[in-house]
């Protein structure tokens, strides 16, 4: 028996992983990364371990069932699912916050002389500072949050409290207000933070009203927010301070650099080393269920369920982070690559055609109709952030194109995940009627190969694969000419005259004829080359029939590469015709073609006897290589965007 290959195994291997994130049945077109995210809600719907915190009796009232998950990016796109819009107060995930604004207010060293950033390994509310300073540990326990709140000064008539409130709004882009019956309710039990609050008092961190500290604690923790807000939020911090939907600058990023750096070591209590050994991002989490968490440069995290584990943090918010960091790649501690934008150009047919000569009809019908096909060139690495990004709106088809094509000519690596939002995307471009495609993956077959393996499991069938895009492109094309002259109510075309009329144009009967009289009339058989590269240029084609294609052999042996396919209605070989230059390409038939030939010497005969019809055919072939160049600085423009 052959050995399977090491593509069709990885194929194996990647399409195994893809299906371990599972699949939700969509009745209604969605982005593939919100397709996603269903999937890992529906997951972890159905897990009810934990318990409700009670200690703070408003918070008990909380339904266990209760769940909402949101992510945003930093250019603002945000999904979310479930109960992603239920108010819930902040609870700790506030201390970050704090601590960025104190931070900003007073500068590193300031705060740093009042508030440590080591770890503790105790519970976010024990009753301790460190030996020798009696400082708090770090700001995200409750004796450096009640710290980092006292430090907290009224500005400019402002008072502490109102820019706490001020900031936390801008960040999640939207007012934010106190939740009243949680306020009370943790001011009313509060008793241990009161302990708290004289302990440091009496270490002197504290100045003489530790109760004015306390209560605007209690009341930042009482914010009321949903996971939209914290997936905001976080991605205000993964944008370097910066809130992506609104532009508006929250915190410095020198302030952010040193909140994620505690919020990684100290966010998530005493379970902060097994957080970053697993989830590996900078993250908080909040007594009523919240659970904010930071992929810097890229993403927000917002997650909200209210059965706590013994540490105090969210067991399906712990669960879904753990699924985002290990199927999304988002472990800080990750391969390492560096990373650039996923998309390098895109581009419709209508503004870059394939290297097919049209004819003059045609080439308006793609004007008019090529936003139906659209090529997105990749490129890099194609995680699953990476993907989502370079492919979003193909899924709607009110603004994608009927025709798409990925390109992964200049792909470096795929992982799997970018494999399931890709088998995603593929499944909702079909539903709505429409396609896509790949191109250029001949360095990836495993990753291709899964693709098709996953959407033949769920009952699809394989992508179409191109070598390269410019096929893709005239794919594409062939299909809309197809479209548009099935519905186009003008005259048929005649292209044998249309070639004809490409070299006659503007002539008189007299002049028209004496050149028709000089030309010659050939036929090729499917396979021929007509034009070699290296040999005299003796002649001129007018194509009349068929399809023939213009190609130049590769450095290193690697086969020919296609310059341009030409058919019915267009001339070719005029440069080195005109200046009796040598043959730059070779030209072969793709299909039967037949050609209307005007040699040198018929040519020469023309410019002697009719020096009239001579000086209008070379006027016309100087539209046909007008028409050329300003179809290849078009190219050049876009490809240089």
């Amino acid at each position: 028996m052959e050995a399977p290959s090491s593509g069709t195994i990885l194929a194996s291997r990647v399409a195994e992983r893809v299906g371990e994130l599972g699949r939700v049945v969509r009745d209604r077109p969605r982005a593939p990364a919100q397709a996603y995210l269903e999937r890992v809600h529906a997951r972890h719907a159905g897990t009810f371990d934990g318990e409700v915190a009670t200690y703070i009796p408003a918070l008990a009232e909380a339904d266990p069932a209760w769940f909402g998950i949101a992510l945003m990016t930093v250019d603002g796109t945000s999904y979310d699912v479930g109960d992603s819009t239920q108010p819930f107060t902040i609870q700790s995930i506030s201390k970050a916050f704090t601590y960025g604004l104190i931070l900003d207010d007073l500068g590193e060293a300031a705060v740093r002389r009042r508030i440590g950033v080591e770890p503790t390994g105790d519970a976010f509310n024990a009753i301790t500072l460190a030996p020798g300073t009696g400082t708090p540990l770090n700001p995200m326990v409750n004796a450096g949050a009640i710290t980092a709140a006292s430090l907290v000064a009224a500005d400019d008539g402002i008072p502490a409290l109102q820019r706490i409130l001020a900031l936390f709004s801008a960040a999640a882009g939207r007012p934010l207000v106190i939740d009243e019956a949680v306020f009370t309710s943790e001011r009313e039990t509060g008793h241990r933070n009161r302990a708290i609050a004289h302990l440091l008092r009496a270490s002197g961190v504290l100045g003489d009203e530790p109760d004015a500290a306390l209560e605007r604690y209690f009341a930042q923790c009482s914010v009321e927010v949903d996971a939209i807000a914290l997936a905001t939020m976080a991605a205000t911090l993964a944008n370097g301070g910066v809130n992506p939907r609104t532009g508006a600058r929250v915190l410095s990023p020198a302030t952010v650099r040193a909140v994620l750096s505690v919020m990684s070591t100290c966010g998530m209590y005493d379970s902060a080393g097994d957080w970053l050994y697993t989830v590996g991002l900078p993250a908080k989490s909040g007594v009523a269920g919240g659970l904010l968490a930071v992929v810097p440069g890229q993403l927000g995290i917002g997650v909200f369920s209210p059965p706590l584990d013994q540490r105090g943090n969210s067991v399906r918010g712990v669960s879904t982070c753990r699924d985002l960091a290990r199927d999304l790649d988002l472990h800080l501690v990750g391969r390492g690559r560096a990373s650039a934008p996923s998309l390098r150009v895109r581009h419709t047919l209508a503004r870059l055609a394939s290297k097919r000569t049209r004819t003059e009809s045609e080439r308006q019908m793609l004007a008019q109709a090529g936003w139906q096909g659209e090529v997105r060139e990749l490129q890099g690495d194609l995680t699953f952030l990476a993907v989502e990004g370079a492919v979003r709106g193909l899924e709607d088809p009110t603004i994608g194109p009927r025709w798409a094509v990925l390109d992964f000519a200049r792909v470096v690596h795929v992982e799997p995940t970018a494999v399931a939002i890709l088998a995603d995307l593929v499944e909702t471009v079909r539903s709505s009627g429409r396609d896509l495609f790949v191109c250029g993956a001949a360095a990836h077959p495993g990753a291709t190969d899964a693709l098709d393996l996953v959407l033949e499991s769920r009952g699809g069938t394989p992508v179409r694969r191109f070598a390269d895009a410019d096929h893709a492109r005239e794919w594409c094309e062939d299909r809309i000419l197809d479209a548009e002259s099935a519905t186009s109510t003008g005259p048929d075309v005649d292209e044998a005259a249309a070639a004809e009329a490409s070299l006659l144009r503007g002539m008189c009967a007299e002049d028209a004829a004496a050149v028709k009289a000089r030309l010659e009339r050939r036929r090729f058989m499917p396979g021929s080359l007509i034009v070699r590269r290296g040999d005299a240029a003796h002649e001129l084609y007018l194509i009349t029939n068929g399809r023939l294609s213009v190609t130049v052999d590769r450095a290193g042996g690697v086969g020919p590469r296609r310059l341009t396919t030409l058919s019915e209605g267009t001339v070719f070989g005029e440069l080195a015709f005109v200046n009796r230059e040598t043959r730059t390409a070779d030209v072969h038939t793709d299909t039967m073609v037949e050609c209307l030939v005007l040699g040198s010497d018929a040519f020469d005969s023309l410019m002697r006897d009719e020096p009239r019809a001579a000086a209008a055919v070379l006027a016309n072939l100087l539209r046909v290589v007008g028409a050329t160049a300003r179809r290849l600085t078009d190219e050049l423009a876009l490809l240089s965007d």
